[in-house]
């Protein structure tokens, strides 16, 4: 018997406000952050995940996590991993943690840490990493992780089960496929909206001589800037080059139907978050008057059920998926089969600190033992802050490439946590 004895937690951020790195219309001066959990036994197993904020109210979000310590402390930590839906279950399915939310905001998401950290316990103790301890499931296993309240209409057991099962006979050969040749990558590194014309253009020529095959540009504060900004980019990528753009919530529904109807002779591949990320109707109004230009959201989707509403009132071209944002892995399998059942193409988002290094294992995962596809299919990719993780992602050549090491790439160097650690860390004492 192991018995979970510690949980700690730490408020880390990095000031990438003094760059503008991470700037967009509704988010000029980010500074991005982690609140930070580990859990597990002194001296032997501990698990490591978690939730991406931008500066301000991290604070809250630490709290949040403290909050679930009761729930975690002195539990058999075999007895949790001997099933992976069941923390999670238990959790989302609190009754006076459900009166937060229910399933959505700070404390959904902190959760999703939680539960991000048991995987990452079990991935080690299996010795692989999370995206291939998932994919060598069994179809009842994966089955059993989802949690089916709410889904009716587009994802049940049995649907899930049929999925499942019809990748059994492929999966060995996709993984030696995708160790073979990575996974597509996109990169936002040139957008952000407070660089200059000439960094735009700069980074622009070197991502596609690095080999990414789409970029995304930021948009949403001043249209004339946007169509400059655009006509920069479509100038050094060429005709034909998928630029995306990502408006981040910035308009109203008619605002963004104006907008992007503006930005339409530059053939924009999708528009992102172009209204609330809660308006379903919004964003099917916005389809319908846009098209064909792809309307795409999912970054700040709060839980499965908002998945639901968007993809069956066709609301969007194409889906992102957030590790941080719901409540862990076992909600994002629901989402992935969900999308999966619909025929909507995913785009997972990683725009933030310890994003890339976790969202990989899900679009891993699901190409392996999903959909089996990788075309018209990408991970966001931004080139920052990878160096304070114990496994950073490998992106080169345009793709990112599957690692072998176990775990969910979560954990981060104890040497980063304390510099950075707010406020008493080196870095902001200073």
């Amino acid at each position: 018997m192991a018995i979970i004895d510690f949980f700690l937690t730490q408020d880390v951020r990095f000031p990438t406000s003094k760059q503008l790195d991470g700037s967009d219309a509704m988010n000029p001066d980010p500074d991005y952050s982690a609140a930070y959990v580990s859990f597990g036994v002194t001296g032997g197993e501990s698990g490591h995940s978690s939730v991406f904020t931008i500066g301000r109210g991290n604070d809250v979000q630490v709290a949040a996590l403290e909050s679930l310590k009761p729930y975690v402390m002195d539990r058999d930590l075999d007895e949790l991993l001997s099933d992976m839906g069941s923390l999670y279950k238990e959790l989302t399915g609190d009754s006076q943690l459900r009166w937060l939310g229910p399933e959505k905001g700070v404390m959904h998401m902190a959760i999703g840490a939680v539960v991000n950290a048991l995987w990452d316990i079990k991935a080690k103790r299996e010795g692989k990493p999370v995206w291939e301890l998932l994919a060598d499931m069994s179809p009842e296993e994966m089955t059993g992780l989802i949690d089916f309240r709410y889904l009716e209409g587009v994802l049940t057991p049995a649907q899930a089960l049929e999925l499942f099962e019809a990748a059994v006979p492929h999966r060995e050969a996709r993984k030696a496929a995708l160790r073979a040749e990575g996974y597509p990558a996109y990169t936002t590194s040139p957008g952000w909206l407070g660089y200059s014309d000439e960094k735009l253009e700069r980074l622009a020529r070197e991502a596609i001589a690095d080999g990414f095959g789409r970029i995304k540009l930021k948009v949403g504060a001043d249209k004339a800037d946007d169509i400059r900004r655009l006509g920069v980019a479509r100038r050094v990528c060429g005709d034909g080059f998928p630029i995306a753009v990502d408006a981040n919530q910035r308009w109203g529904v008619a605002e963004a139907i104006d907008w992007i109807t503006a930005l339409a002779p530059f053939e924009p591949d999708w528009v992102e978050e172009p209204t609330s990320p809660d308006d379903i109707l919004g964003h099917a109004e916005i389809a319908r008057a846009v098209a064909p230009i792809r309307v795409s959201t999912g970054e700040h989707m709060a839980s499965r059920v908002i998945a639901r509403q968007l993809l069956e009132s066709n609301a969007v071209g194409l889906l992102q998926i957030d590790s941080a944002r719901v409540a862990g892995v076992n909600e994002n399998v629901a989402i992935l089969a969900m999308a999966a059942v619909k025929g909507v193409r995913v785009f997972p988002h990683a725009g933030g600190v310890g994003l890339c290094e976790a969202v990989q294992h899900l679009a891993f995962f699901d190409y392996v033992s999903i959909t089996g596809l990788k075309e018209d299919r990408a991970i966001e990719y931004v080139d920052h802050l990878h160096e304070h993780f114990v496994d950073p992602v490998t992106v080169h050549s345009g793709r990112y490439w599957s690692t072998d090491v176990p775990g969910t790439s979560q954990e981060m160097k104890p040497e980063s946590r304390d510099y950075f650690e707010f406020p008493h860390g080196q870095e902001w004492r200073s």
